[in-house]
């Protein structure tokens, strides 16, 4: 008895050190948030992420864009989940307007969650979380992801389109953008290669293989010749909406292969191929390309440092009870 009294006291002291260092954290965040109040949080979204992307693959890179496109614009609150009347919200915008997936399988997680925890768990949580457990899902590596977000209350058109990267962005623009963010050159790099599980439409590959530069018939230089011969095979200059799919040659998996692509000049998007078009991006690239497992660490921290844009915390923000609506 005396040896269980004995560990049920290290038990309690254990937990209430966890909620003092929750507690006394105040607005940051930790992976402990949760710890009381949703012991089995983590779980609960893994397992319906993993159901998810048995069911649909592309869901992966889907869940993984979602987390991005939130935090870029007014952080990472969940105002990409808000639905607008006026169709005047972030998801409206031209950067998200019908290529941005994932907002009926956050909405499932979100209900799954609900069960098991009512109204203790953000939907910009179970955003960071989805985006995790989607790459892990597909070959990526596990990162402790911080928690203790709340959910915002606005969501912009506007402000979608100021604040996203562009796919045509040249890499000074591709720095400035990410740094007006609190990130830097080499998180710009290392979270492009979330690209190994994208996919895209042709309308960003045709201004490459036909009007480079605004040249009728001009096809982007930086482009490796048969690359480009084999896109047009994928791309007519009048199909701007086909899909392309594959950014890489593993498609579906998530590796550094992205990078040998890169490399190689056969980035999709332009601001793929800026990546090397400076000396310092050509060294990150190269490391990346060479060394999958520094890519696949780099590429968890850069997350959660992107998790963190913006956070609202402690009595900012609120606990939303369906994620594509503030509450009443």
């Amino acid at each position: 008895m005396a040896l269980a009294a004995a560990r049920s006291r290290c038990s309690l002291i254990f937990s209430t050190i966890l909620l003092m260092a929750a507690v006394a954290s105040g607005a940051k965040l930790s992976k402990y948030h949760y710890y009381q109040t949703c012991p089995k949080l983590e779980t609960v979204v893994r397992n319906k992420v993993n159901e998810i992307v048995n069911a649909d693959l592309g869901m992966a890179p889907g869940l993984l864009r979602l987390h991005f496109h939130d935090c870029f614009v007014r952080g990472c609150d969940g105002s990409v989940l808000l639905d607008s009347a006026s169709n005047s919200a972030e998801k409206d915008a031209p950067p998200n307007f019908g290529s941005l997936r994932g907002f009926a399988e956050v909405d499932a997680i979100k209900a799954t969650v609900e069960r098991a925890c009512p109204g203790v768990v953000s939907c910009a949580d179970i955003l960071a979380l989805a985006a995790r457990d989607a790459v892990v899902k597909v070959g990526g590596k596990f990162w402790s992801v911080p928690l203790g977000r709340k959910d915002g209350f606005t969501s912009s058109l506007v402000e979608a389109n100021t604040s996203l990267p562009s796919p045509f962005m040249t890499f000074p623009q591709l720095v400035q953008n990410f740094a007006a963010v609190g990130l830097n050159a080499k998180d710009m790099i290392i979270l492009s290669g979330g690209h190994t599980i994208g996919q895209a439409h042709c309308a960003v590959v045709i201004p490459r293989l036909y009007n480079f530069n605004g040249v009728p018939g001009a096809t982007d230089p930086s482009l490796d010749p048969k690359f480009a011969n084999f896109l047009r095979t994928l791309c007519p200059s009048d199909e701007p909406l086909t899909f392309v799919g594959q950014m890489d040659a593993t498609n579906g998996t998530f590796d550094n292969k992205y990078f040998k692509a890169v490399k190689g000049r056969r980035g999709l998007f332009a601001s793929d191929a800026a990546l090397i078009t400076n000396s310092f991006g050509r060294r990150v690239v190269n490391i990346a390309a060479k060394y999958p497992g520094s890519f696949l660490k780099d590429f968890g921290k850069s997350m959660v440092k992107m998790g963190k844009i913006g956070v609202l915390t402690g009595s900012a923000g609120e606990i939303r009870q369906v994620c594509s609506a503030v509450n009443n």
